[in-house]
């Protein structure tokens, strides 16, 4: 029997040649994968949904977090992601309207990025200049906002009016790529995805440790993510629905669940 290890290492042409083989497959495949995106198209066409926003945030999770269980050599989450969040961005911006405006507070090229990394290069982009603006562009069809997450801004309470919105992404999606910096929004369906982080706002006074025990008693993990303007923004571990009777007996006068978001898919 051969030993396996002391075979020839195959040249450095041979590796070449198969990865112009591979890349000619992987265009074939990507070419299919984008002609069933447009037949998906026609049929929503055909059926009177032209103008329906096609994000299914819950689904892509899934399809993602899949992937990165799946056995592998060398593809890390991190090209897993970038790859398919370009091929899903492409095929929602042939499907139906799309679009992203992003509000980047103090590091609007961070943020931006991040936008790009969840929505791929597909949809058009734009920035504006207050929190305010991005929401009311994710309320037209086909919008997504992105707002950074800030210490002094509290724009986030501002979904608690807006209850056709709903945070679905925390942005970035991996853990290696760095903290929570901003959420995503859009006028979608929210669903649980099985490991998820839901986003919770009170107007409850005195400090955040007071809330966080009320929550505790009732069995809801939380953390406390921002504290502006009167308001808290809350993390609570899980997914809870907007009517759920433990978050109806916290304090505050002013509350509600504004989304929730799957956690880091590398986590």
């Amino acid at each position: 029997m051969s030993d396996s290890s002391n075979e020839a290492a195959p040249s450095l042409e041979a590796v070449r040649a198969r990865i112009d083989a591979l890349d000619g497959e992987l265009l074939r495949l990507l070419d299919e994968r984008a002609a069933l995106a447009r037949v998906v198209a026609e049929a929503k066409r055909a059926r009177g949904e032209a103008d329906r926003f096609a994000l299914r945030p819950a689904r892509e999770t899934a399809i993602l977090r899949r992937l990165i269980a799946s056995e592998r050599r060398a593809a890390s989450p991190s090209l897993i992601v970038r790859v398919w969040r370009e091929m899903i961005g492409d095929s929602l911006s042939v499907q139906g309207p799309f679009h992203v405006a992003v509000w980047g507070g103090r590091d609007p090229g961070r943020i931006v990025e991040l936008a790009r990394q969840r929505v791929g290069a597909a949809p058009p982009l734009v920035q504006v200049p207050k929190p305010e603006d991005a929401i009311a562009r994710a309320r037209t069809p086909g919008g997504v906002a992105v707002c950074a997450l800030e210490p002094d801004s509290a724009w986030w309470g501002r979904l608690l009016a807006a209850p056709d919105l709903k945070v679905f992404a925390a942005l970035p999606c991996l853990a290696a790529w760095g903290p929570t910096a901003a959420l995503a929004m859009a006028a979608v369906d929210v669903e649980p995805t099985g490991s998820d982080t839901t986003f919770w706002v009170t107007d409850a006074p005195g400090a955040a440790a007071g809330v966080i025990e009320a929550l505790g008693r009732d069995g809801v993990a939380a953390d406390l993510l921002f504290e502006s303007g009167g308001l808290k923004l809350f993390g609570l571990l899980g997914f809870y629905l907007a009517d759920d009777p433990r978050l109806a007996r916290a304090p505050g006068k002013l509350s509600g669940v504004i989304g929730a978001a799957p956690t880091p898919l590398d986590v």
